[in-house]
């Protein structure tokens, strides 16, 4: 008789066992299919009763398979291995009323052994592998012999079970390799992405380390800056046209030890320290104030893509600057021209910062590149890494597009306080 295994390779125990509970179901049904073929098609005369009663305590398992997914307690490797060496004991059930080994779907043994050789520890698959042979060589000697009808040839009925074994085991065999295959590819990538963002997050570790030195030792030619501007504006008093640029200098240096003495205050904490629940026009105004007075010749200019209630959002001095190293890119990029658009849904608020650069190198992927090409045009181009570092703390990110009609598109994704991902 006939039972399906498969499972995905190489997936955790829980993936596994949902997986055996799913194709539990299909053999359900390829049973009751072949005991139907079998007694109305080809009228072999079987113990009905006794196979019948095997299939409910397939069901019955299923059942409590899935029941038993439904608890707390996590799925180990052994639990694995008795649910596979229960399919083994009810197909032996099912062959053993149905002619034994010289059942042509015998060979079904392999498809357990197969699952557990790719899924579970070595010496469990050799547990279930020694459970399959035990119970291939009993069925060479107990069984219920099967009665054919009158004239009916033994030799055909055997060749033609051995023709549906082949066609169900290809189709599961390839099925199965296809999910391992698959499974595989997917690990790979997941790996491959866990050692980028690992490497990406020892510079930035790397980075801060040097940042936090570098904020004390700034603090005094700053203070010497300071100093000096002072004297140059007693002495420019009576220049007018000279008295604005002293000013800019003024608040340039003003600026600079606000973030030298925010770098200094912030730990790595994160944003459940320095974060707070803010409105999205609340927030952008206060940011682009900031950054007017970094850049005071760049022009921004900003547009709203819906007129819905404006939604709040998590805020920190780590998004905060990762959202201005974006704004400075743009500007360096687009001649000081930049223009933001905020859009959102129910889960995220977009925040699109628009140029008229050069754009984007052609042979970097659209929508996933971090480092900037800035370091080429006399930046260290690593301001999109951070950014990208920081978004990504608050469970948002960031996407780097090609702009329509030439230039850069950024596009900041950001969870929304109180949306769908909330309720």
């Amino acid at each position: 008789m006939i039972r399906l295994f498969s499972v995905s390779a190489l997936a955790p125990a829980e993936g596994v066992l949902r997986e055996l509970l799913l194709l539990r179901g299909y053999g359900l049904l390829a049973q009751l299919a072949v005991l139907a073929v079998a007694t109305w098609v080809l009228r072999i005369e079987l113990p009905l009763h006794a196979l019948l009663a095997v299939v409910a305590m397939t069901a019955i398992l299923a059942v409590l398979t899935g029941l038993r997914l439904r608890q707390d307690w996590p799925v180990t490797a052994l639990e694995c291995l008795l649910q596979l060496l229960a399919d083994v004991a009810l197909l032996t059930a099912l062959l053993y009323f149905s002619g034994g080994a010289g059942n042509p779907f015998v060979s079904l043994y392999l498809l357990p052994i197969m699952i557990a050789a790719t899924t579970l520890p070595v010496r469990l698959a050799w547990l279930l592998t020694g459970a399959c042979l035990l119970a291939y060589s009993l069925l060479m000697r107990v069984y219920e012999p099967l009665t054919l009808p009158p004239g009916a040839s033994a030799f055909s009925l055997h060749l033609m079970g051995m023709w549906l074994n082949f066609i169900l085991s290809a189709l599961l065999i390839t099925y199965f390799i296809g999910r391992m295959a698959q499974s595989l590819r997917k690990r790979d990538q997941a790996l491959a992405q866990i050692r980028e963002r690992r490497m990406r997050d020892e510079q930035i570790v790397a980075l801060g380390n040097l940042a936090a030195g570098t904020a004390h030792e700034l603090s005094t030619p700053l203070a010497t800056m300071s100093v000096l501007v002072g004297e140059l504006a007693e002495t420019c008093a009576d220049r007018p046209d000279q008295v604005a640029a002293v000013e800019i200098l003024r608040q340039q240096i003003r600026a600079s030890k606000d973030i030298l003495t925010r770098l200094a205050r912030r730990d790595s904490a994160g944003r459940a320290e320095s974060g707070g629940v803010i409105r999205l026009d609340v927030w952008l105004h206060g940011l682009l104030e900031t950054w007017r007075v970094v850049r005071p010749q760049a022009q921004v200019s900003v547009h709203w893509l819906r007129d819905a209630p404006v939604p709040e959002l998590i805020r920190g001095d780590t998004l905060d600057q990762a959202v201005i190293n974006l704004c400075n890119n743009a500007a360096d990029a687009g001649a000081g021209q930049v223009q933001i658009e905020l859009d959102w849904d129910r889960q995220a608020i977009e925040l699109a910062i628009l140029d008229r650069g050069s754009g984007f190198r052609s042979e970097l992927p659209a929508g996933t590149a971090i480092f900037s090409t800035k370091r080429e045009h006399g930046g260290i181009g690593i301001g999109l890494m951070l950014a990208n570092a920081s978004v990504e703390q608050y469970g948002g990110s960031v996407s780097l597009l090609d702009r329509p009609g030439g230039g850069a598109r950024v596009v900041v994704r950001l969870p929304r306080h109180g949306g769908a991902l909330h309720e």
